[in-house]
């Protein structure tokens, strides 16, 4: 059964998909365009009651929430493919802290930059910039404990890659790319080093290729 995923464009569907390459795993996307508000129409609603991105159809099965999708299929598939959960259960539970912290203090502040920087002016919002300064400044001290931590092991849960380091690959992208802040990520040597590393992963790197 080949896994369909909503929304490719965009980044949280992006973080499915660079978990089931890494995972081989078949899928197929169906676009769901959020600026003309197709992520409200009916349908999609009864898939995802409350209008967000991505959902994934796996026969008979529905999943949403982009974490839980990867944790998912990361546990359902867990002999086939890059091992992603780590290999112990204190590695499991690193992994785990780490997803946690991409969540709760990593993606508010880069999710608030991308909503101004690169869809207000799409939804005809005027940007704020004071929230912007705000959210980079935030950003910026999250940052700084990753440096220490990358500072003592090559990913986030240890010296292997996992589903807490995949989870940052889409809006990092962002951050590096179209909102032109890649000083954020350069500034800080093994934050550096790790984005480096990451992002050049053949499924990533596949990722950007297709959408």
């Amino acid at each position: 059964m080949v896994v369909k995923v909503y929304g490719p464009a965009y980044a949280s569907p992006k973080r499915v998909i660079v978990c089931l390459i890494e995972k081989q795993i078949e899928f197929e996307t169906a676009p769901v365009d959020l600026i003309k508000g197709e992520h409200r129409n009916p349908e999609y609603l009864k898939l995802q009651p409350f209008g967000a991105l991505p959902v994934i159809q796996d026969g008979d099965f529905t999943l949403y929430e982009s974490r839980a999708i990867i944790r998912y299929y990361a546990e359902k598939y867990r002999s086939q493919g890059t091992e992603l959960l780590g290999k112990t259960i204190e590695e499991r539970g690193l992994v785990e802290q780490w997803l946690e912290v991409e969540a709760h203090n990593y993606h508010p502040p880069i999710y608030e930059m991308t909503v101004q920087l690169l869809f207000a002016s799409k939804l005809g919002l005027s940007v704020d910039e004071k929230l912007v300064k705000k959210s980079e400044e935030k950003l910026g001290k999250v940052l700084d404990v990753y440096e220490e931590r990358l500072s003592k092991s090559n990913y986030l849960a240890g010296d292997f890659f996992s589903l807490a380091d995949l989870s940052h690959l889409p809006f990092t992208q962002y951050l590096v790319g179209p909102m032109e802040k890649e000083y954020m990520i350069r500034d800080r040597k093994h934050v550096s080093a790790w984005w480096d590393d990451i992002s050049n992963r053949p499924s990533w790197k596949k990722v950007l290729e297709l959408y």
